[in-house]
């Protein structure tokens, strides 16, 4: 175990009752002893405008700098209409621009989300990963936490109470440790 790893972490929903805030949230629960996870909040982001993207609004540069001082990333994607959420896009887009500046570049990244559907978020989990392409962000492939059937697995008090599920979130958060260090050397 070497020194402690920072990890921001952020869900692509709005929501309060998000079922993807809920899993951000058990993550930083099950985080193993040598990482700590910070969540940043989306909301106050405005809609990205590239003629603001030299100026970026105070939201914006605070994300940017909180990415930048990170290890690594831990995004959290609910999926719309089989896609990421705009909300997380726009983030996206803020803490990349202006072109030449993007707060993602090499940064180490794990990616995860749930849905009420089967599938668990796994289409917006690859958009996301085809964005993290051109982002040069080094996303971790394996193991991949798409968790079905989410609401069903959150209980009255918006905490993730399914253990197989939080095992498996656990281990992921492992694997995302270990990727991080590997990805720094």
């Amino acid at each position: 175990m070497g020194e402690q790893l920072t990890i921001l972490g952020f869900a692509g929903s709005l929501r309060k009752q998000s079922v993807n805030r809920a899993i951000l949230r058990a993550a930083v629960e099950l985080a193993p002893p040598d990482a700590r996870i910070e969540i940043f909040e989306l909301d106050g982001i405005p809609p990205f405008n590239q003629d603001d993207e030299q100026d970026p609004p105070a939201k914006v540069g605070e994300f940017k700098q909180k990415i930048r001082a990170a290890d690594a990333i831990l995004i959290v994607t609910p999926e719309y209409n089989y896609s990421m959420p705009g909300v997380l896009k726009n983030a996206i887009d803020w803490a990349s621009r202006p072109y030449g500046d993007s707060a993602f570049d090499g940064k180490p990244a794990g990616i995860m989300g749930g849905s009420v559907g089967m599938l668990g978020t796994a289409r917006a989990q690859y958009h996301l990963r085809q964005s993290c392409v051109f982002l040069n962000m080094l996303v971790m492939n394996r193991p991949e936490v798409m968790v079905p059937a989410a609401d069903k697995k959150i209980d009255g008090n918006g905490r993730l109470a399914d253990e197989a599920t939080r095992n498996i979130i656990q281990q992921f958060l492992i694997e995302l440790v270990e990727w991080t260090r590997k990805m720094k050397k």
